[in-house]
């Protein structure tokens, strides 16, 4: 009998706690970031705003920004090839890419994995993958992106987190810094984290967004 995805083992596990995780669409975004203190951050970039060979210059950097700074977890958005060839700490996928995504080779080259899920059985989905960290949203109504399923909300966040387990679970979707402490008191424990967007892209002073967000995650 075979396993999904060929997971006959799990994927790496995180080298530190998720905490305050921004996602954001350049590697200067990300540099900036680590700068400041920020420890986990994603690179996502994508394909129809952007050539191939700009999104690799911009995959390879974020990856050795993320090289260069101690304790860093910096996740590639989507490009699993250039995560992989660049030896990257880690890729975020979605559901649509397990279909096409060479699972067995993320794995084998040591990449951790940080998989999106919107319903309990996108979850059971992703956990037969045992991944990094399983991302669960959107949490509340996001204006950044079309998402075709309703907000998760308060409520189902904690018992899908429950669901998750033992995997580190990270809450996305129309979080701001406000909304932070109550979507982290639905988690599991202090490996679990809180992925936002614009708190900090869209803020008026981004760095300033960034300490308050590490703060709160470190404090809730």
């Amino acid at each position: 009998m075979t396993t999904p995805f060929g997971a006959l083992d799990p994927f790496s596990p995180l080298t530190g706690p998720i905490g305050f995780y921004p996602v954001v669409p350049t590697a200067a975004w990300v540099e900036r970031l680590l700068s400041w203190g920020v420890r986990t951050v994603q690179l996502r970039i994508k394909a129809a705003d952007h050539t191939p060979a700009n999104i690799a210059v911009e995959v390879i950097a974020a990856i050795k920004a993320g090289k260069a700074v101690p304790g860093s977890q910096v996740f590639i958005n989507d490009h699993w090839q250039l995560a992989m060839a660049g030896n990257a700490y880690g890729v975020h996928l979605g559901q649509e890419d397990l279909d096409t995504a060479d699972i067995a080779a993320l794995k084998s080259a040591g990449l951790r994995l940080g998989l999106s899920t919107h319903t309990p059985a996108e979850l059971a989905r992703a956990r037969a993958v045992q991944p990094s960290y399983l991302a669960i949203g959107p949490i509340y109504p996001t204006t950044l992106k079309v998402m075709p399923y309703q907000p998760v909300g308060l409520e189902q966040l904690a018992q899908w987190a429950k669901q998750a387990a033992p995997y580190p679970v990270v809450a996305i979707g129309g979080i701001s810094l406000d909304r932070m402490p109550g979507v982290l008191a639905c988690l599991n424990n202090s490996r679990d984290g809180v992925a936002v967007v614009s708190a900090v892209t869209l803020a008026d002073n981004p760095q300033q967004a960034a300490l308050d967000g590490m703060h709160i995650a470190r404090t809730s």
